[in-house]
């Protein structure tokens, strides 16, 4: 049975009316359900996959494949059910990513057979530090107690004359490092005791005011520290996208302030859990597993989900132009105060609809996606380690590490069996970075696959002189690649609201940001997720899980 036929299928929704219908179980959406759920709100969360997570979701191989060579829904059109006095505006489902390409270069049955073993982020790479919001947010919405986390072993950095080089990110990784001169080591430490002296309560020893509002590159050089050192402190520790050296091409300058934050985040990250020495944690069975364990918080307070389900068109009051309620591909009419739309849905153009109709400028917004920008991304699965000896690391390959007109970073991050994304005996490495275009992403990309693994029968990308490490470790064979573009947008609230895509960073930092703001539009007198004491939210026993 096709996808629209099982639609069609389903029983009537019961009841018709709610405060909020949310459409798409990404993961803002799906923590806009929790949240909205927790302070009384109805809510019914609807998702025309057959899985949860949209894109942010963990998929097989071959669902992968076949989500990411989907063409435009054509949603079915259902009889009219609903009051004359709306006037019905077809949604247009548009998908985020483009550009595919997925190739297999296994020779063998075993991908083909062990499909379903693998789960693979559509929005990867991504991890959550040890001490960040969105650890928070698991922690006080009770969402933590159905997910397991595995700590990644190490923080990479590619250089281009010595390959992968492991980041010191910590006063015992800078003791051990073999890469660094005693002088060096000394400059790095002279330089966190500087950051963790102004953090403290010391008004002595802080930063000036000018040092701060200045660029954080400026302080660095400022600060006489050699250009690996900075390397590392700019790219893999505060993880800036941007060539920061170079102002022609710098899209973001990012300032000392900034940059001391994203120290102290990453300084409190590392060895917060015993299990995970290292900064970055990563969710058991993928990062689908987030927005599945908001929408079972939002299911104990009462939120309806149902899959397989697609919303064909918005009703639309005749006279005012405000939002009504939505039809389904069922033909039934579905009404709410207000509606969230995963940002793959638009609409036509106001200037199609008939005239007369009804105030047709609200819809502006819809038809009109603000697209902010691009990420190209890339799945790699290989046999064998980047690292020997190291099943989950991130990899960040900084701007001109690859070659010399690469301006952005690249990161990467892989991960073994023991999270349970893949069969024992393969790992999965991701890749992503921000491009203007398809050609300027794909590039990148192959640039940095090319740098750390062997892609059969293929040299380096676009003849693009890749430096290779002095390193004798062989680089692994890729058994299957994805290559892919997402569009980026940002979250809009109106009467409308359309939540944020995934962005190119590794964190959720300014998801989270976002959909709590968000939330504040749609809800100015309502908390984000208020404490309770309600026996099923006693959270004191139900902190951060990492497996063993």
């Amino acid at each position: 049975m096709g996808q629209d036929e099982e639609a069609l299928s389903y029983p009537p929704i019961d009841p018709v009316n709610y405060d909020l219908i949310i459409v798409g179980t990404g993961l803002s959406e799906s923590i806009i359900a929790a949240a909205a759920s927790a302070v009384g709100k109805t809510v019914l969360h609807l998702d025309p996959n057959s899985f949860y997570g949209s894109h942010f979701a963990s998929l097989s191989i071959d669902e992968f494949t076949s989500y990411l060579n989907s063409p435009p829904t054509s949603i079915p059109t259902a009889a009219a059910s609903g009051d004359s006095d709306y006037a019905v505006v077809d949604l247009v489902r548009q998908p985020l990513c483009s550009d595919a390409e997925i190739v297999s270069h296994d020779e063998t049955t075993f991908l083909r057979e062990n499909s379903r073993k693998f789960n693979l982020d559509l929005g990867g790479p991504r991890a959550l530090f040890s001490a960040d919001k969105t650890i928070d947010l698991l922690l006080k919405s009770g969402a933590a107690m159905y997910l397991e986390f595995k700590g990644i072993d190490a923080t990479l950095v590619y250089e281009a004359n010595g390959g992968l080089v492991d980041v010191p990110d910590s006063r015992g990784a800078i003791f051990r490092d073999k890469n660094l001169s005693l002088k060096e080591k000394n400059q790095l430490m002279r330089f966190f005791k500087l950051v963790q002296q102004h953090l403290g309560d010391n008004q002595d020893e802080k930063i000036s005011e000018e040092d701060m509002e200045s660029p954080f590159v400026s302080f660095l050089e400022k600060m006489r520290l050699p250009p690996k050192i900075k390397s590392f402190l700019l790219y893999a520790i505060a993880m800036l996208d941007y060539d920061q050296e170079n102002s022609e091409v710098c899209k973001d300058v990012f300032k000392t302030k900034d940059g001391i934050d994203r120290l102290a985040q990453y300084s409190s990250s590392v060895g917060r859990y015993p299990n995970a020495p290292g900064a970055l944690l990563y969710p058991t069975y993928g990062e689908g597993e987030l927005p599945q364990a908001f929408c079972r918080r939002a299911a104990v307070k009462g939120c309806i989900h149902v899959l397989r389900m697609p919303v064909i068109s918005l009703l639309i009051d005749k006279v005012t132009g405000l939002y009504k309620g939505v039809r389904l591909a069922s033909g039934q009419d579905l009404y709410s105060h207000q509606i969230i739309l995963d940002p793959c849905f638009t609409i036509p153009s106001p200037l199609s609809l008939s005239p007369g109709d009804f105030p047709s400028e609200r819809l502006q917004m819809l038809s009109l996606r603000d697209i902010k920008g691009m990420v190209a991304r890339g799945i790699c699965i290989t046999r064998n380690s980047i690292k020997p000896d190291v099943s989950n690391c991130s990899v960040v390959c900084p701007p001109r590490s690859l070659y010399p007109e690469q301006v952005t970073s690249i990161r990467a991050l892989q991960l073994g069996s023991n999270v349970a994304v893949c069969p024992a005996g393969t790992f999965v490495l991701y890749f992503s970075t921000l491009c203007n275009d398809a050609d300027e992403g794909k590039k990148l990309i192959k640039a940095a696959m090319d740098a750390l693994l062997t892609l059969p029968g293929c040299g380096n990308s676009e003849n693009i002189p890749i430096v290779q490490s002095d390193s004798a470790d062989v680089k692994p064979n890729v058994l299957w690649s994805a290559l892919y573009i997402q569009k980026l947008t940002t979250s809009k609230f109106e009467f409308i609201s359309s939540t944020s895509t995934p962005d190119g960073n590794l964190n959720y930092n300014d998801i989270l940001d976002a959909t709590e703001k968000l939330f504040g539009q749609m809800y100015p007198n309502e908390e984000f997720f208020p404490q309770t004491t309600s026996p099923e939210d006693n959270t004191d026993e139900n902190g951060v899980t990492l497996d063993d």
